[in-house]
């Protein structure tokens, strides 16, 4: 969280210098006027119970549980809707997905944001996912800034950007500027020191350096705490091993410190809305990255330069009274990780 305060100090104090007029002259209620604070807990069954039989020793079988799925959210947001946005339901639940808060610019000038942490448990799976970002936009320049934590995604990362900004009309604008990212150093493998010449990994002498012990003769596989955990090198190798992999990637990675990487950034927002049909697209692209020649740098690991990049595109059209289709999608690409979401369909409306 200690990231999450220093974005809120960033921005807030970026915001202030911008428009010190307005700022000085407006007390604290403006800035969370139509503000939502909202805390929802959701749940539901995870994937159904599964049997496993083996024979090892005379037919056994293992019912393998899986506890069910959860969400406990925690925020408070204050975006304008587009026009094409409609509220569903009269609370906010946490499960909500706006895909439009990922543009540059929102519905409305002024300050936004979205603070939001997510405890979540899915087919077994513990995360905590969080999103926050502050954005104040104005017709000539952009001031964002975002932390974004995404279990499933593997993904976690603090952004700030500061841009020019150039309006071609009401609908589009292009803009330029700087991004700063706070993130761990992405593209370091702690496995790569253990690889042989043939490409796979020297575990053994890996799990003995973590602590483990094997006694080859009785064909005994023994945890740092002296626990035995294989009896074969089938479960040694299937089922210790990985786990013994995973534990030490893990490790390793959160032993390091985070660096930043100062990039180049350049985007555009385009929005058209009528009720019969809507187009809201935006991207962004970091062509240039700066290199501080630090041992942990993506460029190490890259071998030079490359392409980070994301946007969205939603689209609307209403045929008739009955008759509408949409499509719906976002994709981001750091670090040479992505992750996205997509979606669309065709709705007809039969009287």
């Amino acid at each position: 969280m200690e990231n999450v305060k220093k974005l809120i100090v960033i921005l807030l104090v970026l915001t202030a210098c911008s428009t010190p007029k307005e700022c000085c002259s407006q007390n604290f209620k403006k800035y969370f006027k139509f503000a939502t604070f909202y805390a929802a807990a959701n749940g539901g069954n995870s994937i159904s119970d599964v049997d496993v039989f083996s024979v090892t020793n005379g037919l056994e079988t293992v019912t393998v549980e899986t506890p069910y799925d959860y969400n406990l959210a925690l925020g408070i947001r204050k975006i304008a809707r587009f026009g094409y946005e409609n509220r569903a339901s009269t609370f906010y639940d946490g499960t909500e997905e706006s895909w439009s808060d990922g543009a540059n610019v929102g519905k409305v000038r002024g300050l936004e944001f979205l603070f939001e942490v997510d405890y979540k448990r899915q087919q077994g799976n513990e995360y905590l996912d969080q999103h926050h970002f502050i954005r104040f936009v104005d017709d000539r320049y952009i001031l964002k800034g975002e932390y974004l934590e995404d279990g499933f995604a593997d993904i976690k990362y603090l952004e700030t950007s500061e841009r020019y900004r150039y309006k071609v009309n009401d609908k589009l604008s292009f803009n330029a500027g700087l991004a700063q990212r706070l993130s761990e150093p992405y593209g370091y493998d702690p496995l790569a020191e253990w690889m042989l010449s043939n490409g796979n990994i020297h575990y053994t002498y890996l799990a003995l350096q973590e602590g483990y012990n094997v006694n080859v003769a009785a064909s005994e596989y023994f945890s740092p705490d002296g626990e035995l955990v294989a009896t074969s090198k089938e479960v040694w190798e299937e089922v210790v091993i990985p786990t013994m992999l995973s534990d030490y990637t893990e490790r390793k990675r959160n032993e390091l410190d985070q660096i930043i990487q100062h990039s180049f950034v350049l985007g555009f927002d385009y929005y058209h809305y009528t009720k019969s049909f809507w187009s809201h697209a935006w991207a962004n692209i970091m062509p240039w990255h700066y290199n501080d020649g630090g041992e942990f740098s993506y460029h190490a690991y890259n071998d030079g330069q490359w392409l980070d990049y994301n946007g969205g595109l939603i689209l609307g059209y209403k045929v008739n009274k009955s008759l509408g289709t949409f499509v719906e999608g976002k994709y981001n690409k750091y670090w040479n990780r992505e992750w996205y979401d997509f979606k669309f369909g065709v709705n007809y409306v039969i009287f």
